[in-house]
């Protein structure tokens, strides 16, 4: 999500667009939030302030891009504040809540997700400017928190709390880091004309998720970070099989072409 700094004439920057770069701070701040709520043994309050962090680095990079304050410093600034809440906050939270008696086993598994989450942040980085808006190339940070986010609401939601399957949140772990660093492409809903014009059908389901989200809270929006992370290896392998399908259908015409008549 970039934001922008003024220049001087001689090339020095003067100063920042303090909007978009509050909501970034905004989202450090809850991303720090968590950590602490960590720490003292506040879990689902750490989960939390994970999604409402998830919220301010939506809003900071719309609210850059409407206002026409898009720069390097806020994609800089950006990044050091998702790594803290989207790297840093889940790892550490997935390890105080289930995986520290797993022992090196489980604080290995929180540093691979937020060594795979830096690296994540670093390619988008680099690549920014030469792949296409449509898509992300690798799982987004903040959508591997926000799984590990509503994995614990959702097990707290079922009277489980600490006692949640240790090997599973392991795999869930080590699953979300393959993904955030893996070349498979995620819908970033970036294009202008989703939001331009909306089928009424779709408004309607739009709806019927927000109700469902004010009911079940937790099961909600787990299930929505479930789709959203299985959607991309999920379009994946339809890609995969359509060009599959393609070259084979590419093969019988060209043996059907050199075939004696």
């Amino acid at each position: 999500m970039k934001k922008n700094y003024r220049v001087k004439h001689d090339g020095l920057p003067r100063g920042i667009y303090i909007l978009p770069n509050l909501f970034t701070s905004l989202n450090i701040f809850f991303g720090f939030y968590a950590v602490i709520s960590s720490i003292n043994g506040n879990f689902v309050t750490a989960a939390i302030a994970v999604l409402i962090a998830f919220l301010f680095d939506a809003l900071d990079g719309k609210i850059a891009r409407a206002t026409n304050t898009t720069s390097r410093f806020g994609v800089e600034y950006d990044s050091l504040a998702d790594l803290v809440s989207f790297g840093l906050a889940p790892g550490l939270m997935m390890y105080l809540w289930v995986l520290q008696p797993l022992g090196r086993l489980g604080w290995l598994a929180s540093f691979l997700f937020m060594a795979c989450g830096a690296l994540r942040l670093a390619r988008f980085n680099t690549q920014a400017a030469s792949v296409s808006n449509d898509h992300f190339v690798g799982l987004p940070i903040p959508a591997a928190a926000g799984m590990v986010a509503t994995t614990v609401l959702l097990c707290h939601r079922m009277g489980l709390g600490s006692s949640a399957n240790k090997i599973y949140i392991l795999i869930e772990l080590y699953i979300l880091s393959f993904l955030m660093v893996s070349s498979i492409k995620y819908n970033s809903f970036k294009k202008p004309e989703l939001f331009k014009k909306m089928n009424f059908n779709v408004l309607v389901s739009v709806l019927l998720i927000l109700i469902f989200i004010a009911a079940q809270p937790a099961i909600a929006l787990f299930l929505l970070s479930l789709s959203y992370v299985v959607s991309g290896p999920f379009n994946f392998l339809l890609r995969y099989r359509k060009l599959k399908r393609k070259k084979a259908d590419a093969r019988k015409t060209d043996e059907h072409r050199k075939s004696p008549i």
